[in-house]
């Protein structure tokens, strides 16, 4: 991937120092203003390309809309509920978050709850700080031997897990993604959900907030579970229903609950909060000091590395990006890019575009097929938005009822791409490869070149019966608009129209001085 340009950065809240001056150390310029309002935020963010957020920043629609250069939030911990990732997605903007820097801090803090769900610290605390000394009254039970449900195996449920384990607990859980023979080597076994609620002792909650997980814990499955069930969730307020929960614990069905995050933060419905059988923190999972060092610096080691094209971590919606760090992907980029713009320019008086069909052939090009599509759309759309790029293009086709396919054939040659888009009932194909680092066209239509056409500079593309007069009609032509030519390109076969290539000193004002003698023509700067 080319080198993402980050001049200047704006960090809206408290993070740790080191992000600063691991920014400005490599030549980014850091400017931080904290407790923004919403306005001043959107007045504010178009001086900057780079946005570094921890959870109180809101980066809504109406914020990325007014960040005009704006290429990256950065987002200082886990999550990124607090960002529109669509609306920046639609933009281009590439949305980072650290996904391991608070993992320790969140599974202690997990832990604890736990632990102090069991032997009610918290509420024997509070009495004996009233004055009263009531052993019989906090009755506990033991760890050693519960049955702990992980809904969520990813990296804070797995350390939940161990750690819980040398308790003595069981550690059952379900994940959609973590395959069940890697949970079972951290020694989890993996079940459905219907098979997990009544089992356990102890529930803990470790899902991002979407639709599939909002009130995953509601009413019917609280039902399902263990009377006296105990929850604890310190992942996303919301995945447990909070009106269940608190029907559940009144009930007695839920036997008490650790809460580090609510639906709506500070909540204003405090019933749960003031619940005796409730222990309740203020967001606290990563509000350690090691959590916070290590989730500022990684924001901003991040940032850096890809800014000097090293690589991508933590980016939700550039996958397409992950792939592209080596030096031979970012010349098959170019030659996408380049393929692409040269197809647009034929086919600048045919639009819409209703299908793009991508062949690729060759090992070297195998490794292509998770950015070459974007690659293309990029080159061939790109000057209908200056905002579209490799992370918005796809979504930018789809909306244009752009038909997208590809495939890959193996074999032992050359790498060779061709790329086919029909276009208002025209179809044109080119195909091309890269040789040496560059981009060439090795043929256009049906017209294959003597010799590969470098896809660099200004390019004059027309096609004509070949005839001893055509080269100097051309030249004559260039010659009296003022343009210089610097290389010529070919077609092997001289029997009917054939397109030809010149490299010209700079594009003609206007294509039609060719008309009477050239059917087609089509000009374009790579």
């Amino acid at each position: 991937m080319a080198p993402v340009r980050i001049k200047s950065v704006l960090i809206s809240e408290s993070v740790d120092p080191r992000c600063r001056t691991i920014l400005e150390e490599n030549g980014i310029h850091v400017t931080e203003k904290q407790n923004m309002r919403k306005e001043e935020l959107i007045a504010e963010i178009k001086n900057y390309d780079g946005l570094v957020v921890r959870s109180a920043t809101k980066v809504t629609a109406d914020v990325i809309d007014a960040a005009t250069n704006l290429k990256i939030i950065g987002r200082a911990g886990t999550g990124v509920d607090n960002v529109d990732v669509d609306a920046a997605t639609k933009k281009g903007i590439i949305v980072m978050n650290t996904p391991s820097g608070n993992t320790i801090s969140a599974a202690e803090l997990t832990c604890a709850l736990i632990m102090n769900l069991s032997r009610q610290v918290p509420q024997a605390a509070m009495s004996m700080k009233a004055g009263n000394w009531d052993r019989k009254k906090f009755m506990g039970a033991e760890l050693y031997g519960k049955v702990l449900g992980i809904v969520g195996l990813g990296r804070i449920g797995k350390e939940v897990a161990s750690r819980m384990q040398s308790f003595g607990m069981k550690t059952i859980g379900y994940d959609p993604i973590t395959p069940k023979e890697i949970s079972a080597s951290w020694g989890v076994e993996q079940m459905t959900l219907e098979q997990l609620w009544p089992q356990c002792d102890y529930i803990t909650v470790h899902t991002p907030l979407m639709p599939s997980t909002v009130g995953l814990l509601n009413d019917e499955t609280f039902a399902k579970c263990k009377r006296g069930v105990k929850v604890v969730n310190c992942a996303r307020g919301g995945i447990i229903d909070e009106a269940a929960l608190f029907r559940a614990v009144e009930s007695g069905q839920c036997g008490g609950a650790g809460l580090d995050v609510f639906v709506e933060e500070p909540p204003k419905e405090r019933t749960l909060v003031d619940h005796p059988n409730v222990i309740s923190c203020p967001h606290l999972g990563a509000s350690t000091k090691e959590a916070q060092a290590r989730c500022g610096q990684d924001i901003a080691l991040q940032i850096v590395d890809m800014v000097n094209g090293k690589n991508l971590v933590g980016a939700v919606n550039a996958q397409v990006l992950a792939s592209t760090f080596s030096q031979q992907s970012q010349e098959l980029i170019k030659f996408g890019e380049a393929i692409g713009a040269l197809l647009q320019s034929c086919l600048t008086s045919r639009k819409p575009y209703s299908n793009l069909r991508i062949t690729t052939q060759g090992d070297c090009m195998k490794s292509s097929s998770s950015y070459m599509p974007s690659a293309v759309l990029v080159g061939l759309l790109g000057n209908e938005s200056n905002t579209i790029n490799l992370i918005n293009v796809l979504n930018f086709a789809k909306e244009s009822g752009i038909q997208v396919s590809q495939t890959h054939c193996s074999s032992n040659g050359v790498g060779v791409c061709e790329v086919e888009i029909l276009a208002d009932g025209c179809t044109i194909k080119a195909t091309g490869s890269v040789q040496s680092g560059v981009p060439v066209l090795l043929t256009l239509s049906d017209s294959t070149f003597r010799q590969p056409v470098s896809l660099t500079g200004n390019l004059l593309f027309f096609k004509a019966s070949d005839n001893s007069q055509l080269l100097p009609s051309v030249v004559g032509v260039l010659a009296a608009e003022g343009v210089q030519i610097e290389s010529f390109s070919a077609s092997v076969n001289h029997t009917g129209e054939q397109w030809f290539c010149v490299g010209v000193s700079k594009l003609l004002t206007d294509l039609n001085v060719l008309k009477p003698i050239v059917k087609d023509a089509a000009q374009v700067t790579i």
